[in-house]
């Protein structure tokens, strides 16, 4: 009966919770990440080669599925024109995944309406919305996969849906393997048409891997593996952990390396979590699923040391999702209880990331984006190199080709890391002599200070205190209070 009344609640949701993020794209918060994807697409576009610089191939993008999205939105709406449709795109399909979600765990309409705005709105659903990342594709997919696969039971959900997952990100072999083992000791029984779904999905990726670029996994990883490795001792590995756990559990980056607010979420996330599962539903299957998976994830991600606040997205809204069940299954004081959440958290939680999306828009799109801009304007010559990091903003906007730091978008760096480590930047500048450098760093002053003297001139400086300023005062105040960006120095090679 419940299930019957007001069965379009959750549809009206899904529009307003959509309509109720768009502010966002003012603030031109987008990851940086999200560029190397794009250029990717574009390089496709213009090459006929998924790379990043002309006709080499490359995986420099993490995902592939969304590099081929991102291609199809260029080919529709232009190069000019093509971000703010894919990110109301990504927005669509995440919305429609949280919809599908409260297909699994709730009953009542009005709950599942209530779930998917609250859901929405907390920061991390803002950033896989908005920030140009393929997570909103991905949480759609997966949430796809928990609804018409494992609630409906439809064997094409199991055989399709495996291969977009994995070809969206390969990481997610965590997600897909949690969900077998819960399924397989809760059930008791194997799924044959799952497994054939992983299997085929694995050997999708693994063999365009394979048969387009020569390599078993994405070069992102290999990159990463080789520029971040660290042999770290017990007590750096606990002071490591103090200095970044809130930003992995919790929703808030704070600086400093204790986070109050993050070890009370995670509590309550935990008692919610242990309530729930008391009780005897069917959805508990469903809430083992995600629970884990976010557990998993995140302790895996952290082991490996990997720093990058958009791995942890996913996993941190799951862990919430047991609090919003609680809350509004509440027998008694129901209103109060959706109030209080409300009122304490979950504006709080959409003030900070509207603040913190202004100062990182401002930083990154007024900022970053302006050196791309320069060079782009400076140099007609597309053929030239720029050695730089990160590979976002910068080679996006200047269309110059790129030698980023960490070996991401080229290669050849990655060689140098193995044959000098504490020495590659240097010896790739003197190895291939790119026209530009830019770089965190004064290069006239160290070790190498001469050989960049007697090569480069300094040609622009770059400083984040140039763009905390607005004609707006209140823009301005939030500029001010959260400062995004980093200092630059810009070098030419001095021609001979």
């Amino acid at each position: 009966m419940a299930e019957a009344q007001h069965r379009n609640l959750p549809i009206y949701a899904v529009f307003f919770a959509i309509i109720a993020k768009l502010y966002f794209l003012l603030t031109h918060h987008i990851q940086e990440d999200a560029f190397i994807t794009w250029r990717v697409a574009q390089n496709l576009m213009d090459y006929g080669v998924i790379g990043f610089n002309g006709d080499t191939k490359i995986s420099a993008s993490t995902t592939h599925l969304y590099v081929f999205v991102s291609y199809i939105f260029n080919l529709i709406f232009g190069k000019e024109n093509f971000i703010e449709p894919l990110l109301i795109f990504n927005t669509t399909l995440f919305t429609i995944g949280s919809l599908l979600l409260s297909h699994v765990l709730f009953k009542n309409n009005w709950h599942k309406a209530i779930f998917i705005l609250l859901f929405g709105l907390l920061p991390p659903s803002i950033k896989i919305s908005i920030l140009g990342m393929e997570y909103g594709i991905l949480f759609f997919l997966e949430m796809t996969l928990l609804y018409y696969g494992f609630k409906k039971e439809k064997k094409w959900a199991f055989l399709l849906l495996p291969a977009f997952i994995l070809f969206t990100r390969i990481d997610t072999m965590i997600f897909l393997g949690i969900i077998f083992l819960v399924d397989i000791f809760w059930n008791r029984k194997i799924r044959w048409s799952y497994i054939l779904g992983g299997i085929l999905g694995v050997a999708i990726c693994v063999s365009f891997n394979w048969f387009y670029f020569g390599e078993w996994v994405n070069n992102t990883i290999v990159a990463k593996k080789l520029a971040y490795d660290q042999t770290f001792t017990m007590q750096q590995n606990f002071e490591y952990f103090k200095l970044n756990y809130g930003n992995f559990w919790g929703m808030l980056k704070l600086s400093g390396n204790f986070n109050p607010i993050t070890i009370v979420i995670l509590l309550f996330e935990l008692l919610c979590f242990i309530y729930l599962i008391r009780q005897r539903e069917k959805r508990n299957y469903f809430l083992w699923i995600i629970f884990l998976f976010a557990w998993s994830k995140q302790v895996i991600f952290i082991s490996q040391k990997s720093l990058f606040d958009w791995y942890y997205w996913v996993p941190q809204i799951l862990l919430f999702v047991p609090v919003l069940i609680f809350v509004l299954e509440q027998k008694v004081k129901r209103n109060l209880w959706l109030t209080l959440l409300i009122l304490i958290y979950i504006l709080p939680m959409l003030a900070f990331q509207t603040i913190h999306s202004i100062a990182t828009g401002n930083g990154e799109w007024n900022y970053r984006r302006s050196i791309g801009i320069f060079l782009n304007l400076y140099e007609k010559d597309k053929k030239q190199w720029v050695l730089l990091e990160p590979a976002g903003y910068v080679p996006y906007f200047s269309g110059l080709k790129t030698i980023d730091e960490v070996g991401l978008v080229d290669k050849q760096i990655q060689e140098e890391i193995k044959k000098d480590k504490p020495n590659y930047w240097i010896n790739t500048v003197k190895n291939r002599k790119p026209k530009y450098l830019l770089s965190y760093r004064n290069l006239f002053e160290g070790s190498d200070a001469e050989y960049y003297k007697t090569h480069y001139r300094l040609l622009n400086e770059f400083r984040i205190k140039d763009h905390l300023k607005s004609e707006y005062p209140v823009l301005e105040k939030i500029y001010k209070l959260k400062p995004s960006g980093t200092d630059y120095n810009l070098y030419e090679k001095i021609k001979k």
